[in-house]
């Protein structure tokens, strides 16, 4: 059973993929513990297990060996349809391509989350409004994401991924379509949102002024983890 404050407990966590008639070693026995509130980076190189280890965290996938526990529960022993409401009601997730639906309007994407899981209308409206105007976006909630530009559509992937009001934000490479200027800016809305929410983020990235800009870094390399600044929750 985590510690109290602990969101996130992964133990001698171990993932391997065959890519044809190669066995592909993507974590190998990973310990680690994020507290709540915490902003953490997860850095290495490509390859080097940072996406495998997000969706470990995420519950998207199941190690092979080794556990995750999330709030408390271990993931992997969860029936499919209770941790598929975990991922939608206590996680949220934002990736590098967005993955906004481009017919709908920035208000329309942040209310789909509340939409599926049967929040009534007019909640899904006020509360898609109050995550956008926390992102800057409180005049643009009626722009398609073409009319937006990479940064916005990142801020709105962001409050899409805040709406529902997580315990902790997933977001993998959430800089990387993104210029230096704009990707400080996303990095410090994430941080500004830390302090306000108390939610807890964790970032896998390559990009070094990201890295530089963590208050905690957990860099990984050929699976393991080969540093890590410290744990615990956050002031």
């Amino acid at each position: 059973m985590s510690a109290p404050g602990v969101v996130f407990r992964a133990r001698a966590l171990a993932r391997r993929y065959r890519m044809g008639e190669v066995e592909v070693r993507a974590l190998a026995g990973v310990d680690l513990d994020i507290g709540a509130g915490e902003l953490a980076v997860v850095a290495g190189p490509s390859g080097s297990g940072k996406s495998t280890l997000l969706h470990l965290l995420g519950g998207l996938d199941v190690a092979d060996r080794g556990s995750v526990e999330f709030e408390g529960r271990d993931l992997a022993a969860l029936p499919e349809r209770e941790r598929t409401l975990v991922r939608r009601r206590r996680l949220g997730f934002v990736f590098q391509a967005f993955h906004l639906v481009p017919v709908l309007s920035a208000l329309e994407n942040v209310e789909w989350p509340l939409r599926i899981d049967g929040v009534p209308a007019a909640e899904c409206r006020r509360r898609a409004a109050e995550a956008l105007a926390q992102v800057g976006l409180a005049e643009r909630t009626a722009h398609r994401p073409d009319r937006l530009s990479g940064g916005e559509r990142q801020r709105v992937a962001i409050a899409r991924a805040l709406v529902h009001r997580p315990a902790a934000v997933l977001a993998d490479e959430p800089t990387g379509n993104l210029d230096s200027a704009t990707a400080a800016a996303v990095v410090g809305l994430m941080e500004s949102l830390r302090r306000e929410l108390g939610t807890t983020f964790v970032l896998a990235t390559h990009d070094p002024a990201l890295v530089e800009r963590a208050g905690r870094r957990i860099r990984l390399s050929d699976g393991r983890v080969v540093e890590d600044t410290g744990a615990g929750a956050a002031p």
